[in-house]
């Protein structure tokens, strides 16, 4: 039943029906067939399209190694995602002993749900030879787990309290829901495969909403279309942008399981609960424009630089500060303002914090302040590790909260539009424009700086965002009569 065959495959290898399909590089052969055969001795079978996916996410390069190291999966709801990837785990743990395998979900009762589901596929009379007799399955909330014979097990977590951290060697990852997981719960979660043999990631999920944490999955599509991920299988199944949503055709090129296995009953279902906007996403499988179209425009950009702002007298400064995720990098942003309603800004510091640290920017911001109109730093930023030591330094933070910054970067882009933002010539802040994208903030229609890819670092274009939001909101006026930044 699980015998390890292998067959040839190529690059032209299609999936019916996918509106999207990145293809990984140097495939050479698959376990599909294999993984095809123990499906169908447990009585089961898989339509075309599933099987299209797992011969392409199986595929091994001329070393061994999977030619995909990440699976991304954008599909609708109601589609038996969970079918299509859920014999893998069972299968890879059968086939190599001490094989660990983790099944997450953003939500406990949805990591309950799948277990029930592949628990019933634990409990045929066909899997009895290779479930552990003495363990066997593990039904308590939290602790729901499959053991085999052999030494291997799927373990099931809700990605939630760092329940994953104590796994070590995880040869499979499943992170479902993808469109809930953040870029702390994927740092938290990754680890656990450093030590495996030739791990994989699945990342499944239907495309994030403006309520949802939606970055990493949002980040993974961009760089798969953009052709920056050679080890990354993308599949996409979505109706067409601006499409009728009662049309039947586009259900049926949104969801490939319609009308065989999902019913006209189940989707009206869902149309008639879900707001429009969540049944597009969540039924049609179409994303928002705005996760993967660039933020700033080139041309807008390239009209705003100058050498050095012409000489204004009656100017006043303020400084952002911000941090990426990893806290790789300390960027310090300043914006000059003047009362015609024009801002100057530029990158005032920007290093690495491997090799510098973060002190010396608790100095700097702490000499420059009796000069400064503002120091600005979101709550949600890294960055925001500075606070106690600039507040025992005597500096006035201020922090902002998600409506702050959906002002600041709207407040940016206006600007510039409008030729009232001018800006000097800076390479790293010139890749942070170029790589930003927008994200939703909360439910109001705000929207943020969003990386575009995985290499992007946009905290020079935050810093700068914040430099200006805090030059065009304080009250505060040292009485500095500079007639250009000079923070040296």
């Amino acid at each position: 039943m699980c015998r390890r065959s292998e067959s040839r495959t190529s690059r032209s290898t299609p999936i019916p029906g996918a509106s999207e399909l990145v293809i990984p590089d140097d495939m050479a052969t698959t376990s599909e067939p294999s993984l095809n055969a123990f499906v169908e001795a447990l009585g089961f079978a898989l339509d075309p399209w599933q099987r299209a996916i797992n011969r392409l996410a199986l595929a091994k390069r001329a070393d061994g190694l999977w030619a995909a190291r990440n699976v991304d999966m954008s599909i609708p709801r109601q589609t038996g995602k969970t079918f299509t990837a859920g014999f893998i785990p069972f299968h890879r743990c059968i086939r190599n002993p001490r094989f660990t395998a983790i099944w997450t979900t953003h939500h406990f009762s949805v990591t309950q749900d799948t277990f029930q589901t592949l628990r019933d596929i634990a409990l045929m009379d066909e899997m009895n030879p290779f479930i552990d007799p003495d363990h066997g399955i593990h039904s308590a909330a939290g602790k729901e787990a499959i053991y085999f014979r052999n030494g291997s097990r799927i373990a099931f977590k809700a990605r939630e309290n760092g329940a994953i951290r104590g796994f070590k060697k995880v040869g499979l990852l499943v992170l479902d829901e993808a469109q809930h997981l953040t870029d702390s719960a994927l740092a938290s979660v990754l680890p656990t495969q450093n030590r495996a043999d030739n791990p994989q990631t699945w990342y499944m999920g239907t495309p994030p909403g403006p309520d949802q944490q939606g970055d990493v999955f949002a980040r993974h599509r961009a760089n798969a279309l953009a052709g920056r991920s050679a080890r990354t299988l993308y599949v996409e199944f979505s109706a067409e942008r601006g499409t009728d949503p009662l049309d039947r055709n586009q259900w049926m090129r949104a969801n490939p399981s319609y009308p065989q296995h999902t019913s006209d009953e189940s989707i009206l279902n869902l149309y008639e609960e879900l707001a429009p906007d969540d049944f597009r996403r969540e039924c049609l499988g179409i994303w928002d424009d705005v996760t993967f179209h660039s933020a700033i425009d080139p041309d807008a950009w390239a009209a705003g630089i100058v050498e050095r702002r012409a000489a204004t007298p009656n100017g006043w400064t303020a400084i952002g500060v911000d941090m990426p995720p990893d806290r790789s990098s300390l960027a310090i942003g300043a914006c000059r303002a003047w009362p015609d309603g024009m801002a100057h800004v530029e990158l005032a510091m920007f290093r690495d914090t491997r090799q510098h640290g973060t002190a010396w920017a608790v100095d700097w911001i702490t000499q420059r302040w009796p000069r400064m109109a503002a120091v600005v730093i979101d709550a949600q930023s890294p960055a925001t590790v500075l606070v106690p030591d600039l507040k025992r330094r005597g500096v006035q933070v201020t922090l902002t909260g998600p409506t702050d910054m959906g002002q600041a970067v709207g407040r940016f882009q206006d600007m510039l539009r409008d030729r009232r933002l001018a800006h000097l010539t800076q390479a790293p802040l010139d890749m942070a424009v170029g790589g930003c994208t927008l994200r939703h903030i909360g439910q109001s229609g705000a929207m943020g700086w969003n990386k575009l890819g995985s290499d992007v670092d946009i905290s020079p274009l935050v810093a700068v965002t914040l430099a200006l939001h805090g030059a065009m909101t304080s009250r505060r006026r040292p009485g500095q009569t500079q007639r250009m930044i000079r923070l040296a």
